[in-house]
């Protein structure tokens, strides 16, 4: 099955996407992890520049033997986004110009160029979001993008992942949101993603970022006893946190586990202050990327 959106305009837009966020990364994050185990945010440019590099070469019919090792080693070079614009512009041109009807090389097996499109385009779409979210940004990708390459992936998922090119599905909740759904088939928590930016705007104590991170209509729920105190809408939110933050003085928050279940996120944590410390659990539920509810709760 695949959707309305031709191949080689879903890879066009693709593309166009990972530019768009790779231009943004900032300097000093070019050694940050991203959700792709065992890579920082050079190592996933470069697999990408990598893959449009190959892409240009086997889409003008050369096979993986006569490429060799031409693109073996660092391709990024002292200037990474010189060097993606480079193979992104090489991969566009050898996209627009192969026959319909040509079956590539890969090492899979003879695939048609429409396929061959459709697999870049997602791995495209996907490193997208790895690197927006490396870079503590929260990605909203185009609906009829993720209408297309879900399209694409969930028939045949099991394949790549018996293949050890995808991690295991993770399960969402039903009906899960669209976007949360095609990162759940790759192997992606877009909830635990926004919980793990939400910590770093708090261990920053930077209000404006840990509100970013928050809907509009977000609900918090303090520990304070016996019940808690229950704040509702940003506003509210908001004034909790400058009233939190003057009062906390010196004081550290360390997540114990995280465990993603769909939308939700249970963070066990020890908070310390001059003096004590207590231990407890923040139960969040996440929409469109952002923290939508954070309920506390603390032994004691």
């Amino acid at each position: 099955m695949t959707s309305g959106i031709p191949a080689r305009q879903l890879y066009a837009r693709a593309m166009a996407g990972f530019d768009a966020v790779l231009h943004a990364v900032p300097g000093d994050r070019w050694t940050a992890p991203t959700p792709c185990a065992g890579w920082d945010v050079r190592a996933l440019v470069d697999h990408v520049v990598r893959e449009d590099r190959w892409a240009a070469e086997l889409l003008a019919g050369r096979t993986i033997a006569e490429v060799g090792a031409l693109l073996d080693g660092d391709l990024l070079g002292t200037d990474p986004v010189a060097a993606w614009a480079a193979a992104s512009a090489a991969a566009a041109s050898a996209a627009t110009a192969a026959p319909d009807d040509v079956m590539v090389a890969l090492s899979a097996g003879p695939t048609a160029v429409d396929e061959y499109l459709r697999q870049l385009a997602a791995d495209h779409v996907v490193h997208a979001w790895d690197l927006a979210t490396a870079t503590g940004t929260n990605l909203r990708i185009e609906e009829d993008l993720i209408d297309a390459v879900t399209a694409w992936f969930a028939p045949v998922r099991r394949v790549y992942q018996a293949h050890g090119l995808v991690a295991p599905r993770l399960p969402v909740p039903g009906p899960a949101e669209s976007q949360a759904g095609l990162l759940a088939m790759f192997g992606r928590s877009e909830a635990l993603a926004a919980v793990e930016r939400f910590g770093d705007a708090f261990d920053a104590k930077d209000i404006n970022a840990i509100m970013l991170n928050m809907t509009p209509d977000c609900l918090f729920e303090t520990t304070s006893p016996p019940d808690g105190v229950r704040h509702s809408g940003a506003a509210a939110v908001r004034a909790a946190w400058h009233r939190f933050f003057e009062a906390a003085g010196d004081h550290r928050f360390t997540p114990e586990s995280r465990i993603v279940a769909g939308d939700q996120v249970i963070v066990t944590w020890r908070y310390e202050w001059t003096g004590g410390h207590v231990r407890g659990v923040d139960l969040f539920r996440v929409r469109d990327g952002l923290v939508a509810e954070k309920r506390a709760y603390v032994k004691g």
